[in-house]
């Protein structure tokens, strides 16, 4: 818990301005489909200086964006994500510094067919918000809601998670296809047409 919170606090006071919210999802994951999108958030830890959040509206928040981000690619295997959320900071408004918003996921993605975890360690996501020239100088407690501030670091979260499916993907084979799945084109005939039975 301690950690946690240092952690939180640490990255909220020091992280520099970043450059504005990008939507990085992966042009393509192979075969993934979204299957369950199971988002809890009743351990988190909330970092000292920060606007309260329930468990409920974070687990909403995020269960809707990773709907929204994940939930259009259509391959032919099912994939579950759990998704926990650790920690969190919300800039307040009326400090003397201002902090920054920051978030802390874990993620584990379950391949269905298989019937097992894709990643043994959870991967862990740690997200600041981004920073524009008001914000950076006043806080972003004045200038961004308390929903504004968890939908942003929400994006950012998940373009770190696209970024790092689509690493596992290229780099360990993460969304191939299942060559039990894979048409056998010599006995389907001419233009890989299935056969009557």
């Amino acid at each position: 818990m301690i950690r946690t919170l240092a952690l939180l606090t640490g990255l909220a006071i020091l992280a520099a301005c970043n450059t504005g919210p990008q939507d990085r999802t992966p042009d393509s994951l192979g075969e993934f489909k979204l299957g369950h999108n199971v988002v809890v958030a009743d351990k988190m830890r909330q970092g000292p200086i920060s606007r309260d959040a329930t468990a409920e509206e974070w687990e909403t928040t995020i269960k809707s964006a990773v709907q929204q981000r994940f939930g259009a690619f259509d391959g032919d295997q099912l994939y579950h994500f759990g998704i926990s959320v650790e920690g969190y900071m919300l800039a307040p408004e009326g400090f003397i510094y201002n902090p920054r918003s920051m978030l802390i996921l874990n993620v584990t993605v379950w391949d269905d067919a298989l019937g097992k975890k894709l990643n043994d360690e959870v991967h862990q996501i740690t997200v600041v918000e981004d920073s524009t020239v008001t914000t950076f100088f006043k806080g972003s407690g004045r200038e961004r809601t308390k929903q504004e501030q968890m939908d942003g670091l929400t994006a950012n979260a998940l373009d770190q998670l696209g970024d790092w499916l689509q690493e596992r993907h290229l780099e360990d084979g993460w969304f191939d296809r299942d060559p039990g799945t894979v048409i056998d084109e010599a006995a389907a005939g001419p233009a890989g047409a299935v056969p009557a039975e």
